[in-house]
């Protein structure tokens, strides 16, 4: 089939630059994401910055498919691997640590975590999940220090540009925090992944897509846009049975994404478009499970429109190339 559209990122056809073209081409074959948990804490929960968390996260700290907490981080990456290996023969592994607040220790504590994994077998780069109140001056120069030696994302939660919002969600810092982190990271010359999610309690479409546009806006490499999808026993369910929450639709999300990336840079690396979470744990919305039929309409919505990644995005500035 012959593709018409300008921006043929990928070699399956897709309208967007996927994360997983990007590593091809980066690196000349596959990498897979190793999910851990470093055994860390949010200061969002420990009372350093707030109590609570963020009222969508799960008690894994968004790290539900993450590595199990109580084994080695040896043992997390090879029980991991292993199950990717079912799907995929070959490929290294960038390691991802994801639960939690993955800076929120001091710099001896990430060091000793971070090069034990970099010494494993083919791992070609690592993944940090962090909030940008956690990036005082020497872990900041500890992760310059990395980005000089290996592969190095830092990924952070934005979720929102809307105050009322993130105060809602009990998110427990501003948009004026998270352009300061932003700006920290890139310069030192570090890749910035920052997160969004559609679906928040009591936004509409025209917030979500500012928040798109915001960071279509920022300094960073990749974004991960994320489906709101309620677990158990997360604060935001009592957020829920109040109705300050409805769910979208699968359609409406769908074409709301499309809507997203039409917008955003066309160098931006999507490295997510959607978002799931454990089926035991699952209070809704429940058709985001299917995940690979989630992808597929996107890739359908994007053909059905002619458009791709991009097709309206105005540059005010050029963005730092990954």
């Amino acid at each position: 089939m012959t593709q018409s559209n300008p921006f043929p990122f990928a070699t399956d056809n897709k309208r967007y630059h996927t994360w997983n073209y990007h590593l091809r081409n980066h690196f000349g074959h596959k990498v897979f994401k190793i999910a851990l948990d470093g055994g860390f804490d949010c200061p969002n929960r420990d009372g350093t910055v707030a109590h609570g968390g963020c009222t969508f996260c799960s008690a894994a700290g968004s790290g539900d498919f993450a590595g199990n907490s109580v084994d080695p981080l040896e043992k997390q990456f090879h029980d991991i691997k292993t199950r990717m290996h079912r799907k995929w023969k070959d490929g290294k592994y960038m390691a991802y640590f994801q639960a939690f607040t993955n800076t929120h220790a001091p710099v001896e504590v990430l060091r000793e975590k971070y090069e034990t994994v970099l010494k494993f077998d083919d791992v070609v780069g690592l993944s940090i999940a962090t909030r940008p109140d956690c990036l005082p001056d020497d872990v900041v120069d500890y992760l310059a220090e990395l980005n000089e030696r290996t592969y190095l994302w830092v990924e952070m939660g934005l979720q929102t540009v809307h105050e009322a919002t993130g105060t809602m969600i009990n998110r427990a810092h501003n948009f004026e925090c998270y352009k300061e982190g932003v700006k920290k990271l890139r310069d030192r010359g570090i890749r910035v992944c920052s997160h969004i999610i559609n679906g928040l309690p009591q936004e509409d479409t025209a917030m979500m897509m500012e928040t798109a546009k915001a960071v279509a806006d920022l300094d960073v490499q990749g974004i991960k846009i994320h489906l709101l999808h309620l677990l158990k026993g997360t604060p935001m369910v009592k957020q829920y049975e109040k109705g300050l929450l409805e769910f979208l639709s699968q359609d409406d999300y769908v074409k709301l994404v499309c809507d997203q990336l039409e917008i955003l840079p066309p160098e931006m690396i999507i490295h997510r478009i959607t978002g799931d979470g454990p089926i035991d744990l699952m209070v809704g919305p429940m058709w985001s499970v299917n995940k690979w039929e989630v992808l597929m309409d996107i890739d359908r919505e994007l053909m059905r429109r002619g458009s791709y990644q991009g097709k309206f995005y105005n540059r005010k500035e050029v963005n730092s190339q990954p």
